[in-house]
């Protein structure tokens, strides 16, 4: 791996070292069905594991051009695993030509930043002295460059940090938000990069809300923006979000859009830990995750029913890890991207801002990046993210999809192993058979899952009638998996200090609002992409090798 203007981290080239290397799309790209899919290479799924890179704020530069060069930061989004990018923008950039021909120097300087542009001269002294606009172009061919798939999102009109009510930049209507002004934007961006290979996809406008919100004018004006993007480059994928800061897509049950093209659209929502206020720690860890992924299905993950893919443009937690609001919500967060196998953006790439809310090198605490731009803020959650930047599941009938479960453990990121009864990679981890009898059954063999007694570590038997084999997914979350053992006492699957598979008590089941389930989290989730299990007289050799 070459760098440009300074050396990789340590951290990160480990990091990069272990992470799954991801399949390179056919591009552009469509729809099938619920799935995001490559034109050109059989139509094989390619799932969207982005990361948000700000470009919208005040000044209206990408973010962090201050302190590494672009090609740098590119090579490390790819380190960490990420394959595409969604790069915010203000629409004024494209429709305001006084300030698309602003330079940075200037757009900085009148911002009072001159320690920001004298970064900008050391670390990208070709971007520092020509305009926003170019210097925009600039950030997106460096990321071209690299492979990286990007995803333009008109995140705002006027520059600025987003989002209130009474910004003027909430709905088609406010003071900065023209519906007209808008679709001769976002159409003048399609055209712009149209060229660009590895733009695959537009989306027209972030976190609609606002007291002038309504299902009328959505549906009036998106429609309109999505054929004026897609009449100016066919190719990228169009990308429509709901209403009240994108939480809401529930009207689109009674009513779909009305377009004259096929196979390119998909719709995106938002879930944060603090959409709820602080429920997850003033409320039981598993009422909450059940009571809000219910709400997710109602007002978003329905679509995937009806043949759309759902992609959560933004999610992110506080990386200090100190925050216990967002850490229980990131656990049932996960557990939710992982049954569905959605596509995502992580919020943010940015460890710190030029300027925010008035705050000069505001440092981001949801950055994966630390506030230089130089280390990975918490490589512990990146690994923990990691099996989700590929996919477990492929379209139906593609060739060699064979599908099975697996069981995945959201606060490890980790996988059951049945070679050692422990937790793994995910990429390693042995198929599955979930019956309608509640057993576990590994593929392709007569042996099940059992309950060996409280404490102690499960076991793999050909003995699958007695209670210690049913596996019953219990508590609002659905994520306790709950056995009995042969005294009739309740235990669920839980995790010791090495993460060995065990059962304990069951936890958290109750009213208990400081109580944390999450070691005993796992979801049994659909998958196409690992190899079945081994062979019946392979596994008997495994299970007497370890006696």
């Amino acid at each position: 791996m070459t760098v440009v203007g300074g050396a990789f981290p340590l951290s990160l080239i480990l990091f990069a070292a272990i992470i799954l290397h991801h399949h390179t799309a056919a591009l552009p790209l469509s729809v099938n069905s619920r799935w995001i899919t490559d034109d050109q290479n059989g139509g094989e799924r390619v799932k969207l594991s982005c990361i948000n890179w700000v470009s919208h704020l005040e000044s209206a530069v990408v973010e962090g051009l201050s302190k590494q060069p672009v090609d740098v930061i590119s090579k490390k989004i790819v380190a960490m695993g990420f394959n595409c990018v969604r790069l915010t923008y203000p629409l004024f950039l494209f429709t305001n030509d006084t300030m698309a021909s602003t330079t940075v120097r200037k757009s900085l300087t009148k911002l009072g930043l001159p320690a920001s542009v004298a970064g900008v001269q050391v670390n990208n002294p070709s971007i520092v002295d020509i305009s926003l606009i170019n210097a925009f172009v600039k950030v997106v061919s460096n990321l071209n460059k690299n492979n990286i798939m990007i995803i333009l999102d008109n995140h705002i009109s006027k520059p600025g940090w987003c989002c209130n009510d009474n910004d003027g930049n909430g709905f088609f209507g406010d003071l900065y938000f023209d519906p007209e002004v808008w679709v001769k934007g976002i159409k003048r961006v399609a055209t712009i990069f149209k060229g660009y290979t590895n733009v695959v996809g537009m989306s027209l406008r972030n976190e609609l809300r606002g007291y002038r919100q309504n299902i009328e004018t959505w549906y009036r004006y998106m429609q309109k923006g999505a054929e004026g993007v897609h009449s100016a480059n066919p190719n990228v994928l169009v990308i429509l979000s709901g209403l009240s800061y994108d939480q809401d897509l529930s009207f689109l049950r009674d009513q779909h859009v009305t377009l004259s093209f096929t196979k390119k659209l998909v719709f995106e929502v938002h879930w944060y830990g603090f959409s709820d206020g602080d429920d997850w720690i003033t409320g039981n860890a598993n009422q909450v995750c059940g009571r809000i992924t219910d709400k997710m299905t109602n007002k978003a993950g329905f679509l995937l029913d009806q043949g759309y893919p759902l992609f959560v443009s933004e999610w992110g937690v506080d990386q200090t890890g100190t925050n216990e609001n967002d850490n229980r919500y990131l656990n049932c967060f996960l557990g939710w991207v992982a049954e569905n196998d959605l596509d995502w953006a992580l919020w943010t790439l940015v460890g710190s801002y030029y300027l925010r809310e008035g705050v000069v090198g505001m440092e981001e605490f949801y950055g994966v990046l630390d506030s230089n731009w130089y280390e990975p803020r918490n490589l512990s959650f990146l690994k923990k993210i990691s099996p989700l930047q590929s996919s477990f599941q492929a379209p139906d009938g593609l060739l060699g999809a064979e599908q099975h479960k697996i069981i995945f453990h959201p606060s490890t990121g980790l996988c059951i192993q049945i070679h050692s009864m422990k937790l793994g990679p995910c990429s390693n981890a042995q198929a599955w058979e979930y019956t309608l009898q509640n057993m576990l059954i590994v593929k392709g063999t007569n042996y099940c899952l059992q309950a060996n007694g409280m404490h102690m570590q499960v076991k793999l038997d050909i003995m699958c009638t007695y209670i210690s084999s049913k596996w019953e997914a219990i508590s609002a979350s659905k994520m306790h998996l709950s056995s009995k053992i042969n005294d009739g006492i309740m235990v669920c699957l839980d995790i010791d200090h090495e993460n060995t598979i065990v059962t304990n008590n069951c936890k958290c089941l109750n009213n208990d609002k400081l109580c944390d389930p999450a070691s005993q989290w796992f979801k049994v989730i659909n998958s196409t992409s690992v190899e079945v299990a081994k062979p019946l007289i392979l596994l008997d050799s495994m299970l007497d090798s370890s006696m």
